[in-house]
Order: structure tokens, then sequence, then C-alpha cells
């Protein structure tokens, strides 16, 4: 029983490494950056379309004279 003691606190130290590792906060952020992109786009192209359906339409109502 003593024995299994002392197994259990000794633990391998882990290597040193020369380069920490990256932290996944980053790999977070380029995924959600990928999935904002396109979604951010989108929402300027809408923004776009309907703005031009607006003034379209205030044309519209303008030459019916209302």
């Amino acid at each position: 029983m003593l024995c299994l003691a002392a197994v259990a606190a000794c633990r391998p130290e882990s290597p040193p490494t020369e380069q920490p590792p990256e932290p996944q906060a980053q790999a977070h952020t380029e995924l959600r950056d990928a999935i904002q992109a396109p979604q951010d786009k989108a929402r300027a192209v809408e923004k776009n379309v309907q703005e031009a359906a607006d003034r379209q339409q205030a044309q519209i109502d303008e030459a019916e004279g209302g």
C-alpha cells in the first residue's frame, strides 16, 4: 500500500519545450472571423438592396402622383 502512494506521488515532469503551445483563443478567433466575415458582407449587401428598393418605390410613388 505504501508503494502505491509512492508511485502515485512520482509524476513524470513534462519535458521543457522551446516554443510554448499556441493559445487556443487564437484558433477560436480565426474560426469566428471566418464565419463572421461572410455574414457581415451579406448584411451590407442586404442594406444596399433595401436602400435601392426604397428609392425605386419612392420613384414609383412620385410617378403615380402619390
